[in-house]
């Protein structure tokens, strides 16, 4: 197939572009560089995509480029474009802008060069839909509690609709915790891997009792990929790691893994934070074949690994 993959450059982008290049897909990758994180750091993400026939690369905002003619030829889309993380608080224009303004000009796009009904698309959501609590299945209510997961929420919906209305093949991945090489900058176990690689103290927002049901990198990847070919149109479906862990004691492994016991600090909870995330991957299961392998201890070590190596490169 030829996929289109917004957010390209991004930590779970680059890593489904090399997955599908490796898979024998011809790739079309697009990102804007909106400056959340440093651009070096999403440009190094692109390094293993340079050069690969098969990949071609366009710096495109969906928010004010034509993008009809990236669109023209292509048989999937999987849709990872968006702003993430805590900020919505205090960009919302930015998050309304690029989650929904953007989802709904790339949906337009494709359906002004038409044939909707051959082209796959896979809306890449997240948990936090379902709000500060999110176990269960995707029947669960649908709760979010920061302005990020309202506009994610919106997208999914908007997905929804041109699947209803005007045929369009698609469906939404609501992602759970993602974590391993190249996870971006301003994520916790990020943050903590590279504080205690540098010596620094840990601050840990809340009690640390807070639970994630942590997807790692592969687990996230190789379930998106399935989901190009399985699954129903129109559903939503739960891509999750399937073992929860405590952020205290996933920072018990990555102390572990470093070598090293962290300085921690704990201060209040951040307005919006999930509690708890667990996701029920039943119906994903079931639908395409979906099965995490990797564990949190063998995810976040490897995650230290890479993390070291950057750290001895600066």
């Amino acid at each position: 197939m030829r996929v289109l993959v917004t957010g390209a450059a991004g930590f779970i982008g680059s890593h489904v572009c090399e997955r599908l290049i490796a898979d024998g897909h011809e790739v079309i990758g697009l990102d804007a560089f909106i400056p959340y994180y440093p651009r070096a750091i999403k440009e190094s993400n692109l390094s293993n995509l340079t050069g690969q026939r098969h990949f071609r690369f366009l710096e495109v905002d969906l928010r004010d480029t034509d993008l009809r003619e990236s669109v023209a030829d292509v048989d999937a889309v999987i849709h990872l474009a968006a702003m993430a993380g805590p900020a919505s608080w205090d960009q919302f224009d930015l998050y309304v802008s690029c989650n929904i303004t953007g989802t709904q000009r790339l949906l337009e796009a494709l359906r002004a060069v038409g044939d909707l009904e051959r082209r796959r698309f896979v809306q890449v959501s997240t948990s936090s839909v379902y709000g500060v609590d999110a176990r269960g299945n995707e029947d669960a209510p649908l709760k979010p509690a920061s302005p990020y997961g309202i506009t994610k929420l919106a997208a999914e919906q908007l997905v929804f609709a041109y699947h209803r209305a005007f045929g369009l093949p698609a469906l939404a991945l609501r992602y759970f915790s993602i974590y391993g090489p190249r996870q971006r900058p301003d994520m916790a176990y990020n943050i903590f891997i590279r504080s205690l690689l540098r010596g620094e103290p840990i601050t840990i927002f809340g009690d640390g009792e807070q639970s994630r049901g942590n997807t790692y990198i592969d687990d996230c990847v190789t379930g998106t990929v399935l989901a190009l070919t399985g699954g129903q149109a129109g559903e939503a479906y739960n891509l999750g790691g399937g073992i929860p862990i405590t952020l205290n004691e996933a920072l018990a492994i990555i102390e572990d893994a470093v070598g090293t016991t962290a300085q921690r600090q704990y201060t209040a909870a951040r307005t919006g934070d999930q509690r708890h995330t667990l996701a029920d991957i039943t119906k994903a299961q079931r639908d395409f074949g979906y099965q995490p392998t990797v564990s949190p201890a063998d995810g976040l070590h490897a995650q230290v690994e890479w993390q070291r190596t950057l750290e001895a490169g600066t």
